[in-house]
């Protein structure tokens, strides 16, 4: 990855952090908020591939799992993200330079919500972080999926073209 892609996903991604952490609690429905880290991985996966994906996935779960008000054990968001980095990048074909399409996009969002949260939740049944029972975890699995695709429509397409952008600005003439 250049330093130009570094620096614009770096900003990309403090930007969905600062936003997740501060502005998006406001907005809460049953005490969930969008994903916008999760929206950022898939789309660098999306559009980069596994590796990229990977790294930003593990980048952004571990600042998510840092940042405040952090409640639980440290990692659980890095091991999520850069699973879902890893099987969204597996989406990507360079032969598509536009991704796919958006019904496709919005599954693989659904997809990665799914495995992002239900991993989340697992390490922590794992590290016996909460008291949470199977029907409190189910539901709220289904208000974070919820929340991602609802948002994720608004947000994706935005962040494909500049990723796009700065790989067509990136690549050799």
């Amino acid at each position: 990855m250049t330093a130009r892609r570094a620096a614009v996903v770096g900003l990309l991604l403090v930007l969905a952090l600062t936003l997740q952490a501060s502005v998006l609690p406001l907005l809460s429905w049953q005490g969930a908020v969008p994903n916008l880290v999760l929206l950022l991985v898939v789309a660098v996966a999306l559009v980069r591939g596994s590796e990229a994906g990977l790294v930003v996935g593990f980048v952004g779960g571990l600042l998510l799992d840092l940042a405040p008000p952090a409640d639980h054990t440290a990692g659980r968001w890095a091991l999520a993200l850069l699973l879902v980095g890893v099987l969204a990048g597996r989406l990507h074909d360079p032969r598509r330079p536009r991704g796919g399409s958006p019904l496709a996009a919005l599954g693989t969002v659904a997809a990665a919500s799914f495995v992002a949260t239900s991993v989340f939740a697992l390490a922590g049944l794992v590290v016996g972080d909460g008291d949470l029972g199977t029907g409190d975890l189910l539901s709220g699995l289904a208000v974070a999926l919820v929340c991602d695709l609802v948002v994720a429509p608004l947000v994706l397409p935005p962040l494909l073209a500049v990723l796009r952008h700065t790989d067509l600005e990136a690549a050799p003439a």
